[in-house]
């Protein structure tokens, strides 16, 4: 299995969280959240070493991490963050899997950064394009479409880590779960790129990458 986990979320542990977050409990309410989650996990696996970060990770300790890391597993709730974490990925050849959810619906896909074929998070959302990322306060999120995304991207870390193949590189998988649906696009890499191309676009940003 995975010998070492760093968990990285400044956030607190709240009641509308429980539903989903299936590491906390009542006890842990105002609790940190890489604290409560490492706790947990130290209960069902003591012989894993666990890194509870209890800060938001910026700068040259993000590229610390991210460099440290054999995979880096992306469950952020915004964008900002999220490019963050693939532009950190990119510097440091990373492999980076990531994930959304929102109401009734998620999306999962993987980036190979070592990979010259390989699209990046900016290739799939351009950040001069419509933030996708919604707020759950607002729409909410089923609990149960949470629990498929988080297994999903697991299963790709693993996958990574033992080195096989078919990983969800150029393919955006996403599961509905009010018509109980699975539906895989791909992606190519966007060869004008401002974060992953050998030479980006000028002024006026990318197209975006192409999907099938």
């Amino acid at each position: 299995g995975v010998g070492h986990i760093t968990i990285c979320d400044d956030d607190e542990v709240e009641l509308s969280n429980l539903q989903r977050q299936i590491l906390h409990g009542e006890s842990d309410l105002g609790r940190n959240k890489a604290s409560s989650a490492a706790d947990t996990l130290r209960g069902i696996n003591p012989g894993v070493s666990i890194l509870p970060l209890s800060l938001r990770l910026r700068g040259e300790a993000l590229r610390r991490e991210t460099q440290a890391a054999d995979v880096v597993v992306d469950g952020s709730d915004n964008f900002p963050t999220r490019y963050a974490l693939n532009a950190a990925c990119l510097a440091n050849a990373t492999p980076l899997v990531s994930g959304a959810v929102s109401r009734w619906t998620g999306q999962a896909t993987a980036f190979l950064p070592g990979r010259v074929d390989s699209p990046c998070l900016t290739c799939l959302y351009p950040e001069d394009g419509e933030d996708m990322a919604g707020d759950c306060n607002e729409q909410g999120i089923l609990a149960p479409v949470a629990g498929v995304i988080g297994s999903i991207l697991a299963a790709e870390a693993l996958k990574i880590l033992l080195g096989l193949d078919d990983i969800l590189c150029g393919r955006l998988l996403r599961f509905d779960a009010a018509s109980m649906r699975f539906h895989c696009s791909r992606f190519r890499k966007d060869p004008a790129c401002p974060a992953c191309s050998a030479e980006p676009a000028r002024a006026g940003g990318t197209k975006g990458a192409a999907m099938q």
